[in-house]
Order: C-alpha cells, then structure tokens, then sequence
C-alpha cells in the first residue's frame, strides 16, 4: 500500500549556538598552542553568542540591530570568510554575497578582468563567465567604465559590478550586507526587482540594512540583533517597530509589548509625561467606523492625557498598510498647531479630518507624542497599532495599489487620412 507522508523540506541555511569571540593571549607563541590545546586568553571579547536561526528555500530574511550588534560578523561567517569560535553553520546550496563594497576587486584591474577573477572565486568556469559576460555588462549600465581600471570608478559603479556579478547566476542563497544604500535610486530599483524574481524562483534571502522599507518590502521575517544576541525573530513590522522602541528606551523611555488579537504585536515607548488614552475613527456624521469606504471623508480623534507639566507638545500620526508601510504621516509640528505650557491634569482632543483616499485593505494608525520636531525631541509616548480599520470599494471604478488617485483621462482620435494630410504640411 503506497503511504504519502509530510516530509519537512530541509532549511538552505541552518545556524546553532553561533558565537564569535576574538581573543588576545600573552604572546604569539601562546596563540599558536591555542590551535592545538586549551589556553587561557588574557582577554577574551565576545562579538556574538548563542545564535540560532534557519532560512527556507525562497525565505527572505532580514537581519536588523544597532551599530556593533553583530550583523556583520553573522553574515562574514555564514559565507566563510570568517570563522565562528563556536557552533555551526549549514548551507544546502551555492551562497552568493554582496559585503563590504569592493571587497575582493582589484582597483588596478578593469571591470570585465575583476568580474572575471570574482566569479572565478565563486567557482565558475572561465566558459561560464563568458557566456554571461554581456548580460552582466549590460545589468551594469557603466558603459565604457567597464574596460577602464575600477580605481578610477564611484562607489555606486563599484556596487552595480559587484550586484551584477553577485547576481549573473541564480544562487540558492543570496547575502547582501548594506551595500545596495550606495546604489543610486534607479538601480535600486533594478536590483530589488531582480531580487524579487530570484525570490519566486526559490531563493532565499539574507539581508542586512537599516532601511525599513527595504526590510518590509522584500523579507518575510526579520532577526532582532542586541549586543551580540537574538533579540527577537518575527514578523518585519513588529521587529522595525521594537527596534525603535530599543532606540528610544536609551532615552531612559518606557517599553511595552502587547499581543492583539490580529497577532500582531503593539509597541508603545515613551517617558509617559503625556499619553494616549483614546483613539477612534469616525465618519463625517459622527459614527464610529471600522470599515471605510475609498475615498470616504473621515475623523481620527484622540484623547490625549497630561500627567506633568509640559513646554510642549507635538502631536503625530501615521498610516501604514499591512505589511508596514509609510503611507502617510504628519504632526501638528509641520501643520504649525504646536500645543504649549501645558499643565499636570489636562486632557486634550484631537480631531483629525481627511479623504481617506486609500486602496482596499487592512491599514494601522501610528500615534507619537512628542516636545518638538528637532534633534532635541523628547518622546512622551509612541504607539504602534494604535487602531487598525478596513478600506473597501463599494463605488469607485477598480484600481489597483494603495492610494486612490483617480485621474481624468482625455483621448484625442485622428483618422489615417487625417495624419498623412498633417505630415505633408
């Protein structure tokens, strides 16, 4: 009798109790016994610990944190350039990186010979190379710059040979540490489409970047990373809006983390002088919503309570669709509403009025409470998910995207006969 069982595909990338301690010893020769035996370091820094993770096949992770969290050193040692001083790491399938910009090119070196030599290294034939050399030019875009020595090229030329040639064959992983921020924005573009295709081919993505958009556009899950530890692994949304919350909490700010009932996850941060009590959204005639129609006239209020006295306060609101992100944001600092000298005890409302001129789906609201706009801002309180409603199309014609922009379109018809008469004018 034939059984048909679930088997679990085996993860491309596996990562167990991963550390990596640099060390210093008295002297070389105690080094060198290290190798062989156990010797005690005089100093011992550890840069990462206990790191366990996996990546599917066509899983796009992202992999956030602070400066000097670890993100780099975890990516050196998934491609083998640096070695863990504890545990291990798997891979099932060839890993293409794009690291440090210009790493392993040679400045004397043209374009064509150091796209040569990479993916020499990368353990493609001479043969193979060659026959994707045009498309690799040509995915470039750096014209005669190609056969000209890279010493002579920008930092942004440098990134668009290495994504080429990173990206020329399809890997089954794909590493990229930062190095798409130097691009300009029309080939970021580009290399995120092609990312996005590799991706619906089955390739799995590892990605390091302090761009959110990138991290909620592209990843599927994200990796907190602080001082050297996993922090968190979810969803990207609620993984960048602790990551915020982290950042803000270095102001000595509060940090609360609620479950929802959608299975999201609520952030609020904050010193708590001033704080949200209340949010809703209502229709024009007063009704509370939880569904609205496209383009629909609408009211956001919020209570706001005052638990000391304050120079200030700023507040502000963002929208965000489903998957994070920023469809539109401002504060009353921008719209020059500033509420000054404020007292312990006083409650303040707010009344938002706007054309919700959104496209069908799930949208959150994103509220801040703050001093000021400036370098000097003091965050009173942050919440995220602070009220999450449904956008339906009950009466607009069918468009696509998040935003209702419907514009008014003329045609203007000439005959065949008509056309030759104008062109022998």
């Amino acid at each position: 009798m034939n059984r048909t069982t679930n088997v679990t595909p085996k993860p491309l990338l596996e990562v167990r109790e991963l550390g990596k301690a640099y060390r210093r010893y008295r002297n070389e020769l105690m080094r060198v016994v290290s190798w062989f035996s156990t010797v005690q370091p005089q100093e011992e820094t550890w840069i990462l610990r206990d790191i366990n993770f996996d990546v599917a096949q066509g899983e796009a992770v992202g992999i956030v944190g602070q400066n000097g969290a670890g993100k780099s050193t975890l990516l050196k040692m998934i491609t083998g350039t640096l070695r863990p001083s504890e545990g291990y790491i798997r891979t099932h399938g060839r890993v293409a990186a794009i690291l440090e910009l210009g790493m392993g090119f040679n400045g004397e070196l043209t374009g064509r010979q150091n796209v040569l030599h990479s993916a020499g290294l990368m353990g493609f034939t001479h043969a193979q190379v060659d026959a994707a050399m045009d498309d690799i030019e040509a995915f470039a875009e750096i014209g005669e710059y190609f056969d000209q020595p890279m010493r002579v090229y920008s930092s942004g030329m440098q990134m668009r040979v290495a994504f080429s040639v990173a990206t020329a064959f399809r890997p089954e992983i794909l590493i990229v540490d930062e190095a798409l921020s130097v691009g300009d924005a029309y080939f970021q573009h580009k290399s995120f489409d092609r990312i996005r295709e590799f991706q619906r081919q089955g390739t799995s993505l590892l990605i390091v970047s302090h761009d959110k958009a990138a991290i909620q556009s592209l990843c599927d899950r994200a990796i907190l990373l602080e001082q050297g530890r996993v922090l968190q692994d979810g969803m990207p949304q609620d993984i960048m809006d602790y990551y915020n919350a982290i950042i803000a909490k270095k102001e000595n700010d509060k940090v609360e983390i609620t479950p929802l009932d959608s299975g999201q996850i609520q952030t609020r941060s904050g010193s708590g002088e001033a704080s949200i009590r209340q949010v809703s959204l209502h229709a024009a005639s007063g009704n509370p919503l939880d569904v609205v129609d496209v383009g629909q006239e609408v009211e956001l209020r919020i209570t706001v309570a005052i638990s000391a006295d304050l120079p200030e306060l700023v507040i502000g609101y963002k929208l965000k669709d489903r998957v994070g992100q920023d469809v539109f944001g401002t504060n009353t600092w921008h719209t020059h509403q500033v509420e000054r000298e404020l007292s312990a005890g006083e409650t303040l409302t707010y009344r938002m009025r706007f054309n919700a001129n959104l496209g069908p789906g799930s949208y959150s609201v994103s509220l801040s409470l703050h001093s000021s706009d400036t370098h000097l801002t003091h965050n009173y309180q942050w919440v995220d998910h602070a009220l999450v409603f449904q956008m339906v199309n009950m009466e607009k014609d069918f468009f696509l995207g998040s935003s209702w922009i419907m514009p008014t379109i003329e045609c203007e018809r000439q005959t065949a006969k008509s056309s030759e008469s104008n062109e022998s004018v």
